[in-house]
C-alpha cells in the first residue's frame, strides 16, 4: 500500500510500544529507538499496524510459532526479530 503514511509521532509511538509481555517490549522499545528514523513512509506505516495487532498474535510471530496472514506484517516482524538480535 504505498499511500500509507505513520500516523503517530515519536513520544506516542514509544507508549505503544508498551505491550503486556515483556518479550515484545524487549523488541519493540529498541527498534524504535534505534530504526524508526530509518525507515521510509509505507515500513512506518506498516509498523503502526503491527502496534494495533492482538498481543498474543505477536508474540507468536515473533517467536516464528506462526506467520502473519499479511505479508507486510510478517516481513516487518522478520525485519524487527533480525535487527534487535544483531
Amino acid at each position: 500500500m504505498s499511500n500509507e503514511k505513520p500516523t503517530l509521532d515519536k513520544p506516542r509511538l514509544r507508549w505503544a510500544c508498551r505491550r503486556g509481555m515483556l518479550e515484545l517490549d524487549v523488541l519493540f522499545s529498541p527498534f524504535v529507538e534505534e530504526a524508526w528514523d530509518d525507515l521510509n513512509d509505507v515500513d512506518k506505516a506498516t509498523f503502526e499496524r503491527l502496534l494495533r495487532c492482538d498481543d498474543p498474535d505477536l508474540f507468536a510471530w515473533a517467536m516464528g510459532h506462526q506467520k502473519s496472514d499479511d505479508p507486510a506484517l510478517q516481513a516487518m516482524m522478520t525485519y524487527i526479530v533480525n535487527r534487535v538480535k544483531v
